[in-house]
């Protein structure tokens, strides 16, 4: 009996896994992809980090804009991995290499909230590959 509902069981979850993906829409399928990519590579979800403590974070750059922050340059970019948003600020920096919308990022440093969303002011980061 065992060897019967196993495969049964199987198929029964791949059934309801393509119905799934059949009913949801292409921005919360590729949410969940950015979730289960980001605990692969170690990082808290940034909807789990709390205030005032160091944290890394993983997952893909929205937007990137230089935006003066008092009378410095300042180079903002927009983090989602699925489960909320975090802005990454590196003070006194117009340009860095590689920070793109649409790149994959890891990135550690201390959550701050501002105007009720999360910031980290100059993260260590690290490029990934966008695939």
């Amino acid at each position: 009996m065992d060897e019967v509902s196993a495969p049964a069981a199987a198929e029964g979850g791949g059934l309801r896994r393509f119905l799934r993906r059949l009913a949801s829409s292409k921005a919360e399928l590729e949410a969940e992809e950015l979730q289960r990519s980001t605990g692969g590579e170690g990082a808290t979800p940034i909807g789990e980090c709390k205030e005032r403590r160091q944290s890394c974070v993983a997952g893909t750059l929205r937007t990137v804009t230089l935006r003066p922050r008092g009378g410095a340059p300042a180079l903002e970019a927009e983090l989602y991995d699925g489960t909320d948003v975090i802005n990454l600020v590196w003070l006194g920096r117009r340009k860095i290499a590689g920070i793109d919308p649409g790149r994959r990022l890891r990135a550690e440093g201390l959550v701050s909230v501002q105007d009720g969303r999360k910031v980290m002011f100059n993260p260590r980061y690290e490029l990934r590959d966008s695939s």
